[in-house]
């Protein structure tokens, strides 16, 4: 019986070893620079500190532990992926750091999969070293992320693609080298065999960046990394298409699934973050004669979130398991994916929420990163796919697998079953009457 909860030693060490590199020098970094954009922009003070530290870590073999040897990575699998990333969730630059910063890491597994030997050479290689940031560009100002909605064209006009439209939430647009942006290249048919991705270099004219959006109130109007594009007649080669035309949905399928599951990961690491600030105050805070942590009430908040932490952490475990005994993104991987998605915003809100509540003034305060966290709340409930989105398709697989009641009455009517039990068993009853 293969059922195994146990890390192997030398794996284990790694691992202890990251949660020491992480703490000791990056967590630091997210203390001074703060905008929302350092950890991923070459532009960045950061940049200069994060080199040595990224040096260290491809030292260590620890780089883009996402990728298989061929692109330069361990090949760990997910599993082994999933144990680093609630290491990495705990600092804003620790994914950076490591080589496994979104959205790159989705954008190189497509030209991995998609690109051609030129594709690569320019944008993936560069990629995989960190020396450049990308951007996936999907949703639309109208449509958000339903693709059935997409109103951005790009039509075919010689040698070339002539996009036209908009986009809107295309995250580090403006210090990625080049964007992938899928594009509505059939209006006639379903999107889903009529769109396709373009690869649009950052400098391409025709795109422009009509504002930068950020992430909550405390920035100002035209800050942030979430670009609001707009294509006018932006021209570019047909050769800068990313798998086949009328594919664009697959490819960008075949990217939403890591992502998903790699934020999971890392929220692992920001909710048991969470929970040692509220652990600390909680044995700390003194108040009406007694710790925090003597109340009962409070002692129901930390249980509450031991097991929701717990219970949300081994479901993505064995979401990362199952891709890797599958090798793919198969349909029950699908499932799980969905579903430890759509339960990942609210055991972050509750366990944030807790922690913040247990440091009262405090917590609400700027003086803690308990703020910070809270922000990513609703973020959590909307990158890659909104959570209802996931609850139906969750409920839809599970449901097609249901065959309905032959009959009036359910299955379990228990006045049918137990007539068909009294039957079963008569020969015993009619004994003992005897």
């Amino acid at each position: 019986m293969a059922w195994d909860f146990s890390t192997e030693p030398e794996f284990a060490e790694k691992l202890d070893w990251m949660r020491d590199f992480v703490k000791r020098e990056i967590e630091p970094m997210d203390l001074v620079f703060r905008g929302p954009g350092d950890p991923f922009d070459p532009r960045s003070k950061a940049r200069r500190i994060m080199k040595p530290l990224q040096q260290v870590v491809r030292d260590k073999g620890l780089w883009a532990c996402h990728l298989g040897p061929e692109l330069g990575g361990q090949g760990y699998g997910q599993l082994h992926l999933g144990l680093m990333n609630e290491i990495l969730g705990r600092s804003r630059f620790a994914p950076t750091v490591f080589g496994t910063q979104a959205p790159d890491t989705g954008n190189a597994e497509i030209l991995a999969r998609f690109g051609t030997e030129e594709q690569k050479a320019r944008y993936l290689q560069p990629l995989l070293d960190g020396d450049i940031v990308s951007c996936f560009s999907m949703t639309e100002p109208q449509a958000g992320a339903d693709p059935g909605e997409f109103l951005c064209r790009a039509t075919a006009d010689g040698d070339d693609w002539v996009i036209e439209g908009e986009k809107w939430f295309a995250s580090h647009a403006d210090m990625a080298e080049f964007l992938i942006v899928m594009c509505i290249t059939d209006p006639d048919v379903a999107v889903h065999a009529g769109s396709t991705t373009i690869i649009v270099p950052r400098d391409a004219p025709g795109m422009e960046i009509v504002r930068n959006t950020a992430v909550g109130p405390k920035d100002e109007i035209g800050s942030g990394v979430h670009g609001y594009l707009r294509f006018n007649k932006c021209r570019v080669p047909l050769s800068n298409t990313l798998g086949a035309v009328g594919g664009g949905f697959n490819v960008a399928q075949s990217r939403l699934g890591g992502g998903r599951i790699h934020h999971a990961m890392r929220t692992v690491g920001m909710l048991n973050k969470a929970l040692d600030m509220m652990c600390e105050r909680a044995v700390s805070r003194v108040t009406k004669g007694e710790r925090l942590a003597d109340k009962q009430m409070v002692q129901e908040r930390i249980a509450d979130s031991y097991t929701q932490i717990t219970q949300f952490r081994l479901h993505v475990l064995y979401a990362a398991w199952l891709l890797d005994q599958d090798k793919g993104y198969t349909h029950r991987v699908r499932r799980e994916i969905s579903a430890i998605k759509a339960a990942m915003p609210g055991v972050l809100r509750d366990v944030v929420y807790r922690a913040l509540h247990i440091h009262g003034s405090l917590g609400m305060s700027n003086e803690t990163p308990l703020m910070d966290m809270w922000q990513y709340v609703p973020e959590m409930g909307i990158v890659d796919g909104p959570t209802e989105v996931h609850k139906v398709s969750v409920a839809k697989d599970i449901l097609r697998r249901v065959d309905p009641a032959p009959g009036q009455w359910p299955t379990y009517f228990v006045p049918e079953t137990r007539a068909a039990a009294l039957a079963k068993f008569a020969p015993y009853l009619d004994e003992e009457a005897g």
